[in-house]
């Protein structure tokens, strides 16, 4: 069975693309097949072609879109025989039904069905804890010095819950959206490994930690791979 490996985080800047980019790696060398799904790819993919499609011309996804694509993403991942795929930022879409205005109830209903769909893979999902403050300033960093000021922006036209209206209110939104993902992963029968303070540790860190937490999950493909 393909092992669909999703990657999140507490906070933007925390090491997600980092740590896929890293698991890519690792999994190729063992002579797997590996499709590295990264985040800008939901907007041309084509399986994610009616997602891209709807939020552009509406400014949201409707719950029942994203469950169509995903069932599109699980048939190409059939006929495409990879052993993993590995989704940077794209399921189970928590942050996408909060910024949505979903509710926490309506979120599990969501992940219920988005469960069901995958039952021909292997979810699990990997989740980089951390401060969300020191990771933002991280991603500003990285981004250059009107980010922080969009993303805060972006956040606050999406009116979320709690509102966010600057950098510490994104801080406490970021908290509930970190609760909301895990709690509904934690409900399912999804695999999960939590990296603590991966914020706080070097990317070659990082990996090796996620490497031994996926190890149980890899089924077959485990007498092929070092860690």
């Amino acid at each position: 069975m393909t092992v669909l490996i999703t990657v999140w985080g507490a906070s933007p800047g925390v090491g997600k693309s980092t740590l896929c980019d890293g698991l890519s790696r690792w999994l190729t060398d063992a002579g797997l097949r590996v499709d590295h799904f990264r985040e800008e790819e939901i907007l041309t993919r084509p399986q994610f072609a009616a997602v891209a499609e709807e939020f552009k011309a509406t400014g949201r996804v409707r719950r029942q879109t994203l469950i169509a694509a995903t069932a599109q993403f699980v048939d190409a991942i059939m006929t495409s025989g990879d052993d993993v795929v590995i989704a940077d930022a794209l399921m189970p879409f928590v942050p996408t039904l909060l910024a949505m205005r979903h509710g926490e109830e309506a979120i599990d209903a969501f992940m219920i069905a988005l469960t069901e769909v995958l039952a021909r893979v292997r979810p699990v999902m990997v989740f980089l804890d951390g401060n969300a403050e020191r990771a933002l300033a991280r991603a500003a960093r990285r981004e250059g010095e009107h980010w922080l000021d969009w993303y805060v922006g972006k956040l606050a036209g999406y009116e979320v819950s709690p509102p966010v209206a600057d950098v510490a209110s994104a801080v406490k939104y970021l908290l509930r959206e970190r609760a909301v993902t895990l709690g509904a992963v934690r409900r399912k029968d999804w695999g999960l490994v939590v990296i603590e303070r991966a914020d706080e540790l070097p990317p070659d860190e990082v990996l090796q930690v996620a490497q031994r937490g996926l190890t149980p999950w890899l089924g077959d493909a485990r007498g092929r791979i070092d860690v």
